[in-house]
């Protein structure tokens, strides 16, 4: 299955002011793009990179389907999208009677973030963010679900400027104990937390070699216990 993305923020000088690119225009141009490198007439999944709440949610769906019903996607999602914007699409979707938004994808790991790492990101860490993710089933795609290599014990500035904090080492700490215990590094720890939320997840990683996506595949298959999942993230047994 291959998810492209559209629609990402761009700036047209660094540092500069963002410019936002949801609109029909840039989705069909970027789609157009990814479809060229791909050697693709379709993808299965279009991911909206960003958001931009000035544009009407109508104009961007009418956009998304029109590509639908052209082959040219199977199905769209919405990255770094408010739980309430997503509400909205859903909404007009029904009553215009198109095709919804059918995947979400937002940040979501282990460490919480002390900082966005860039603007305009979505958190999914939010108690209330986690609640609508159950209620309304919406698969989500955890994107940074290993914090960047921050359960590495990584000291890259980046990292730390997003994920230092008392806590976040607190909660490296269990992982790296957990996985002493059964056999797995921390950072295998922290994606199989992910895995096991209690909603539909998929979790985006980013291996730089074979070897760190054999250790992501192997992940998969940890067991967490739901105390364990707790311990974890709040340090309680």
């Amino acid at each position: 299955m291959i998810l492209t993305k559209a629609a990402h923020h761009d700036r047209a000088s660094e540092p500069g002011p963002l410019l936002r690119r949801v609109t029909p225009e840039d989705i069909a141009a970027d789609l157009d793009a990814s479809l060229a490198e791909l050697g693709s007439d379709h993808v299965e999944i279009l991911m909206l990179h960003r958001d931009d709440p000035s544009v009407p949610v109508g104009v961007i769906l009418e956009e998304l389907n029109a590509h639908r019903r052209a082959g040219r996607i199977l199905s769209f999602g919405a990255s770094n999208w408010s739980t309430a914007r997503l509400d909205e699409a859903a909404a007009y979707a029904r009553e215009h009677g198109l095709e919804p938004f059918t995947s979400s994808s937002v940040q979501l790991s282990l460490a919480a973030w002390r900082e966005a790492p860039w603007p305009e990101c979505e958190d999914g860490r939010g108690s209330e963010a986690q609640a609508w993710y159950r209620r309304t089933g919406m698969p989500l795609f955890a994107w940074s679900a290993q914090a960047g290599g921050f359960f590495t014990g990584a000291a890259e500035r980046k990292l730390a400027q997003v994920f230092d904090t008392e806590q976040n080492r607190e909660r490296l700490r269990c992982a790296a104990e957990l996985g002493a215990n059964i056999g797995a590094t921390a950072t295998q720890v922290a994606l199989a937390w992910v895995l096991h939320q209690p909603f539909s997840i998929y979790a985006v990683v980013g291996p730089r070699t074979v070897a760190e996506l054999r250790a992501c595949v192997e992940a998969v298959d940890l067991e967490l216990s739901d105390e364990d999942v707790r311990w974890l993230d709040e340090g309680v047994r």
